[in-house]
C-alpha cells in the first residue's frame, strides 16, 4: 500500500445541457434563434462527456484542460445560471447526495478539481523507487497543488460571488481547498527529500528538506483543524491523522538528520538532544497513526524511523557518559533547523492561456453576443427608461399638475366663460365633453377598475400558492419528524425556508400598499363619478344643465373698449392659451422622445465594440461606459426644452395671478354669473379627474401585470425548493432505511453467537473442556464424556423460548393475544380520524 494519498474525482451526472442552453437563447437573445448553435450545443455535450468519464491516464489532462477553456470562453457568453442544475458528489463519498447548483463558475470548479486530483493520482501511481518515477511525482504533484492554487485564486472568488452567501458550495471552499493544495506540495516536497536520500545528500541538507516537508503537512493540518465552518468531516477518516503522523515523521527525521550532522561535528551534547527530541515526536506521530488506523506503510515507515533513532540514543547517550561527557542542552536551546522548500505549486500553461488548448474546433458559442456586452444593453435601456421617466415624465407631469393646481384655485377658464357666454357652453367645454363621451369614459373607467380588482386577485392568489407549498413542505416535514426519523443533518423547515419567508413579507407589503392605493383611485371615482357622467350626456341636455346668466359684458355701463373687467378678462384668456400652448409643447417633447426611445437600439454599436475586445477577455458592462454615456447624451437637448417650458410656465402663471386679482377686484358679484361659474367650474374639473382616474388606473394595471410576473418566478422558485426538499427527505429516508437493514444483518450474527454461548455453557463448566465452533453451528466437546452432554442440549431461540416437550410452558407468562396488542393502535386511529373530521 503506498504511503502517499491522491485525490478523488468528484463524481458527476448527465445534465440536461441542450435543453437548458435552447430555453436561455430562446428567452435572453431575441435577435437569434437556438437552432443556429446546434452544433455548439453538441459539441459542449461532448466535451463534458469526454472530461467527466474518468480514467487514469496522462492523455486525460489535456481533455480536461480543453474542457476548462472552453467553460471559460462559454462564461464570457452566458451568466453564470443559466437554469442548468449541475451536480457533483462530494469527493471521498460518491456515493452520497450529489451538491446541485445552478451555477456554471461550480461546474468550472469541479473541473479543476478533477484535473488536480488527476495530477494527484498521476504521481502516487509513479514507482518512487527510482530516479526517473521520483521526479515525474514531483512534477505530477506540483501540477497538483497549482491547480489546486488557480482554483482557489482564480475560480473560487467568482464562484462565491456567484452564489447565495446563506448556500454557499459545502466541499469546494477555501479552507478545503488550501489544506489539498498543502498536501500535494508536502508530497511533492517529501520525494524532493527521498531523492535526496537516495543520492547521499549532506545531513544538514536533507534535515532543512526534511524540515519543510513537516512544514507543508502542518499547513495542511492547519487548514483543517482551523476552519470555520470545520471542514474535516469533507475528508477520508484516515486522511487528517495520515498528515498529522507525517507531519511529526519528518519533524522527527528533520531532528535525526541533524542530530548526525552535529555527530560529523563532534558537537555530542547538541546530538543528543535532538535525538531525545526526535524520538518524543516520532514516538507522539506513531501513536497517532496506530490509534487512528492510517495505511500500514505509513505506520511501518515511522515505526522503523523511531527504532533507528532509540538506537542512537542509547549509542549517543552511552558513547557521552563514557568519552565525551559534554553538557546536554534542553530542547529549546537547541538552534531551530532552517526549512529549503524545493516543491512549489505548477500552475498549467493551459489553465493560464486557455486559447492555446482549445483545439482544431475553435471556441463554441463565438458567435453569440456575450454575457458582459448584452448585460451593458440591458444596463443602457434600463437608464434611458429610468432617465425618461424621471427627467421628461415626471417633471411634464409635474409641470401639467401645477398647471391644473393653478386653474382650478384661480377658477379658470370657468370664471370667463362665465362671463363670456352668459347662455351656452363654452367651446373648450365642448371639446372635452365630446372627448368623454367618444371614449365612453364611466364604463371605460368601470372596466379599468373591474381588470384592476381582478389582477390584485391573481397576484393575492399567485403569493397564497406560493406559501401554501411552503407550508404544506413543512407539514411533510414535521410529520416526518414525528415518526422519529433521525434527520441529523436536514434543517427543519422553518429555518430552511426563512430567505422564501423573508421575501413573501416583503411581496405582501407591497401588495398592501398597491391595495391602498387602488381604494383611494376607487374612492376619488366614487366621488367625481356623477360629474363624469354628466360630461357624457348630449350637448343640449349637457347645456340646460348650466345656469345661464343675464350679464354682458358689452352691455355693462358705458365704453366696453374701456370696460377693466373686459380688458382683464382678455389679458386673462390669453394667458391661458399661452400656457395651453406650453402643455401642448411638452406634450409633444414627450411624445418625441418616446418615439426616439422606442427605436434606440445600441446592440450593433456595442456588438462592434465587443468585437474589437480581446476574445478571450472576459467583457464586463463597466468596458462600455463611454458609449452608453454618450448615447444616453442624444436625450439631453429634450431635457433642455423642457426646462425651458417650466422657466415660460412659471413666469407665465405669475402674471396669470397678478391679472386675476385686478380681474376680481374689478368686477361686481353676480348670483346667477357665480352660480355659473361654479358649474362650468365643476365639470372642467370633472374632465381633468377623468384623466387623473384613467392614468391611476392604467399604471395599476400595469403594475400588477409586472408584479405578476414576479409572483409566478417566486412561486415556481418555492415549487423548486419543495421538490428539492421532498427529493432530499425521500433520499434521507432510504439511507437510514438501508442503515437499519444493514444494522438489522449485523444482529444476526449476534444472536447466533448467543445462541452458541448458551449451547456451550454447560460443557465449558467441567474441568478442561473446550469449545469448537465450526461455521455457524456451536458444538460442545468435552474430554472424557463425548455425547451424553451434547445430547442434553437444546439451543434456544431467539425469544428465550423452552423447547415444546418442556414443562416450562406451564408456568411460562406469555405474550398478549394479538387481539389485545392491536387495540391501542385502533383506538389512535380513531383518535387521528376524529380530529380530522373536527
Amino acid at each position: 500500500m503506498p504511503n502517499q494519498l491522491s485525490i478523488p474525482f468528484k463524481k458527476t451526472y448527465i445534465v440536461p445541457i441542450r435543453q437548458a442552453v435552447r430555453e436561455y437563447i430562446l428567452h435572453h437573445h431575441s435577435d437569434t434563434h437556438p437552432d443556429a448553435y446546434r452544433w455548439d450545443i453538441g459539441h459542449w455535450e461532448k466535451l463534458r462527456a469526454e472530461a467527466t468519464s474518468g480514467g487514469i491516464h496522462i492523455d486525460r489532462v489535456g481533455v480536461l484542460l480543453s474542457y476548462h477553456a472552453q467553460l471559460v470562453f462559454i462564461l464570457t457568453k452566458f451568466p453564470a445560471d443559466i437554469g442548468l442544475e449541475i451536480p457533483y458528489a462530494p469527493a471521498f463519498n460518491s456515493s452520497a447526495l450529489p451538491e446541485t447548483l445552478k451555477n456554471l463558475v461550480y461546474e468550472r470548479a469541479a473541473v479543476l478539481f478533477n484535473l488536480a486530483a488527476l495530477y494527484s493520482q498521476l504521481g502516487s501511481a509513479e514507482d518512487r523507487s527510482t530516479p526517473h518515477g521520483l521526479k515525474q511525482a514531483i512534477k505530477f504533484y506540483q501540477n497538483a497543488a497549482g491547480t489546486l492554487n488557480y482554483l482557489h485564486e482564480h475560480v473560487l472568488p467568482q464562484l462565491h460571488a456567484s452564489t447565495s452567501p446563506d448556500d454557499p458550495p459545502v466541499e469546494i471552499g477555501n479552507a478545503f481547498i488550501k489544506s489539498l493544495e498543502y498536501l500535494m506540495l508536502a508530497q511533492a516536497q517529501e520525494c524532493v527529500w527521498q531523492r535526496a536520500v537516495m543520492d547521499n545528500y549532506k545531513n544538514g541538507l536533507i534535515a532543512k528538506l526534511a524540515a519543510k516537508v513537516a512544514s507543508f503537512y502542518g499547513a495542511a493540518v492547519m487548514h483543517v483543524k482551523d476552519s470555520v465552518p470545520s471542514v474535516k468531516h469533507l475528508f477520508a477518516q484516515h486522511w487528517v491523522p495520515h498528515m498529522e503522523t507525517k507531519q511529526y515523521h519528518f519533524l522527527a527525521a528533520a531532528q535525526f538528520r541533524k542530530s548526525l550532522e552535529d555527530l560529523e561535528a563532534h558537537r555530542y551534547g547538541e546530538e543528543i538532544a535532538r535525538l531525545t527530541e526526535a524520538q518524543v515526536l516520532a514516538k507522539k506521530g506513531y501513536d497517532i497513526g496506530r490509534r487512528s488506523g492510517v495505511a500500514q506503510a505509513v505506520q511501518q515507515d515511522i515505526k522503523s524511523l523511531l527504532d533507528i533513532i532509540q538506537k542512537n540514543v542509547s549509542r549517543a547517550e552511552r558513547d557521552n557518559d563514557l568519552i565525551y561527557h559534554q553538557d546536554v542542552p534542553p530542547a529549546s536551546a537547541l538552534p531551530s533547523i532552517a526549512e529549503v522548500a524545493m516543491a512549489q505549486p505548477l500552475i498549467d500553461p493551459g489553465l493560464q492561456d486557455p486559447k492555446n488548448v482549445v483545439g482544431k474546433d475553435g471556441v463554441i458559442f463565438g458567435e453569440l453576443l456575450g454575457y458582459g456586452a448584452r448585460l451593458a444593453i440591458e444596463i443602457y435601456n434600463d437608464r434611458k427608461r429610468n432617465w425618461v421617466d424621471e427627467e421628461i415624465r415626471d417633471r411634464s407631469r409635474h409641470l401639467d399638475d401645477a398647471l391644473a393646481s393653478a386653474r382650478e384655485r384661480l377658477n379658470l377658464p370657468a370664471a370667463l366663460d362665465a362671463l363670456e357666454r352668459p347662455i351656452g357652453l363654452p367651446p373648450s367645454l365642448i371639446k372635452k365633453a365630446e372627448e368623454v363621451r367618444l371614449e365612453s369614459g364611466p364604463e371605460r373607467i368601470d372596466t379599468y377598475i373591474r381588470d384592476v380588482q381582478a389582477l390584485a386577485q391573481h397576484v393575492s392568489s399567485l403569493l397564497d400558492e406560493a406559501m401554501d407549498v411552503l407550508d404544506q413542505e413543512a407539514d411533510e416535514d414535521e410529520a416526518l419528524r414525528e415518526r422519529g426519523q433521525p434527520l441529523p443533518e436536514r434543517l427543519p423547515s422553518l429555518e430552511a425556508n426563512q430567505g422564501l419567508v423573508a421575501k413573501e413579507k416583503q411581496y405582501q407589503t407591497v401588495l398592501d400598499q398597491a391595495r391602498e392605493s387602488d381604494a383611494l383611485v376607487r374612492q376619488k371615482w366614487e366621488e367625481w363619478e356623477e360629474s363624469i357622467a354628466q360630461l357624457t350626456w348630449p350637448e343640449e341636455e349637457l347645456e340646460a344643465s348650466i345656469p345661464s346668466s343675464t350679464v354682458d359684458l358689452g352691455r355693462r355701463g358705458g365704453s366696453t373698449a374701456a370696460d377693466p373687467t373686459r380688458i382683464h378678462a382678455r389679458a386673462l384668456r390669453t394667458l391661458l392659451e399661452q400656457l395651453e400652448d406650453l402643455s401642448k409643447a411638452r406634450a409633444d417633447i414627450v411624445a418625441r422622445v418616446d418615439r426616439l426611445a422606442a427605436s434606440d437600439d445600441i446592440t450593433q454599436r456595442v456588438a462592434k465594440a465587443a468585437s474589437a475586445m480581446e476574445q478571450w477577455v472576459n467583457v464586463q458592462p463597466a468596458m462600455f461606459e463611454d458609449i452608453l454615456d454618450e448615447e444616453l447624451s442624444k436625450y439631453d437637448k429634450f431635457r433642455v426644452q423642457l426646462e425651458e417650458n417650466g422657466q415660460q410656465q412659471e413666469a407665465l402663471l405669475q402674471s396669470l395671478q397678478e391679472r386675476h386679482a385686478q380681474f376680481v377686484s374689478s368686477r361686481k358679484e353676480d348670483a346667477a354669473v357665480k352660480e355659473r361659474e361654479l358649474a362650468l367650474q365643476s365639470l372642467d374639473l370633472a374632465y381633468h379627474k377623468y384623466r387623473e382616474i384613467v392614468r391611476n388606473l392604467e399604471e395599476g394595471q400595469k403594475f400588477y401585470n409586472d408584479f405578476s410576473a414576479l409572483l409566478s418566478e417566486f412561486r415556481a422558485t418555492c415549487k423548486d425548493y419543495a421538490a428539492a426538499r421532498r427529493e432530499e427527505a425521500s433520499a434521507l429516508t432510504r439511507a437510514m432505511d438501508s442503515l437499519a437493514l444493514s444494522n438489522t444483518s449485523a444482529l444476526a450474527p449476534q444472536a447466533r453467537d448467543s445462541i452458541t454461548a448458551d449451547a456451550q455453557q454447560a460443557p465449558c463448566s467441567s474441568p478442561g473442556g473446550r469449545v469448537s465452533v465450526a461455521g455457524e453451528v456451536a458444538v460442545a466437546v468435552a474430554p472424557e464424556v463425548p455425547e451424553e452432554p451434547v445430547q442434553n442440549i437444546r439451543p434456544r431461540a431467539a425469544l428465550d423460548l423452552p423447547p415444546p416437550d418442556s414443562d416450562d410452558w406451564e408456568t411460562m407468562a406469555l405474550p398478549p393475544a394479538p387481539s389485545q396488542a392491536r387495540k391501542p393502535e385502533n383506538t389512535r386511529r380513531v383518535t387521528r380520524s376524529g380530529q380530522k373530521a373536527r
